[in-house]
């Protein structure tokens, strides 16, 4: 694995530092295809934002020159960013000045089974419910432990991906994914204003929709109006687009517009 810290090549970080002590900072996964990041612009918009609602400096020329020689480096894979504050004392307030940690990890491409994306898969109905707190919503934050009990709660490896909901019931997302769902002609996706995260594969798919006059409703979702979906699929930027065939007791095929979308993805990643 390939890591710089800070634009040099290292493994190491201070004991210090925030990131680690308080999970005080933000990351974003970004999948590489030839020496580029068809993504990017949406992963650092994402950036940015997180960056705002944490207070967080967020060096964005120094930035952008050591990511874009990473990912021309990395060629083929997934560049992992993580943007901490830094080093601080002991204590939650913040460091002052603020010195923030950047750190690029090179990784290999996922090996995700092809049945996947074309025969669709198998969710796992989640317990573990997601805490609102919209001051984190929508953001790639560090502290992901509601993401690591989830997963946690099953090891059979024909449940790709699970479903997680909040505190009052609602469908938020999978475990590492994005949830949209199709009925009567309307494409849905949850409204992640309390909790969840904002994938940069989904802002992609809402723009794609608007361009192509998909009606389209970001709204609170409910296992019902799942349940009652004409078609279900997961998305995020590293394996795209799954068609979701089977949750629980309820059954999807994968639709039309599945297939339509998976065709946008197919063609963004490999321009």
């Amino acid at each position: 694995m390939r890591c710089w810290v800070n634009g040099q090549p290292s493994q190491q970080l201070a004991l210090q530092d925030r990131g680690l002590a308080y999970g005080d900072g933000l990351f974003e996964s970004i999948a590489v295809r030839r020496g580029r990041a068809p993504l990017l612009d949406w992963h650092l918009a994402r950036l940015q934002r997180g960056c705002e609602r944490l207070r967080l400096p967020c060096p964005t020329a120094e930035l952008l020159a050591q990511l874009t020689a990473f990912i021309a480096e990395q060629q083929d894979g997934v560049v992992k960013l993580i943007l901490t504050r830094g080093v601080g004392q002991r204590g939650y307030a913040l460091p002052d000045p603020c010195q923030p940690t950047l750190i690029l990890q090179g990784l290999p491409t996922p090996a995700y089974p092809a049945g996947h994306a074309t025969d669709g898969v198998r969710l796992f109905a989640c317990r573990t419910r997601l805490a609102e707190q919209p001051l984190l919503a929508g953001i790639k934050h560090l502290n992901r432990l509601e993401q690591v009990l989830a997963r946690a709660e099953w090891q059979d490896s024909a449940f790709p991906e699970g479903l997680v909901c909040d505190t009052q019931g609602r469908v938020i997302e999978g475990v590492s994914s994005n949830l949209f769902l199709q009925r009567g002609g309307v494409l849905m996706t949850p409204d992640l204003q309390r909790c969840g995260v904002a994938g940069v594969m989904r802002a992609w798919l809402l723009e794609q929709a608007a361009v192509l006059r998909i009606p389209l409703q970001v709204r609170d979702i409910s296992l019902a109006d799942l349940q009652a979906a004409d078609e279900v699929f997961v998305c995020n930027s590293l394996f795209g687009i799954w068609p979701v065939r089977e949750l629980a007791d309820s059954h999807w095929p994968v639709g039309g517009l599945t297939r339509k979308l998976q065709g946008l993805v197919s063609r963004l990643m490999d321009e």
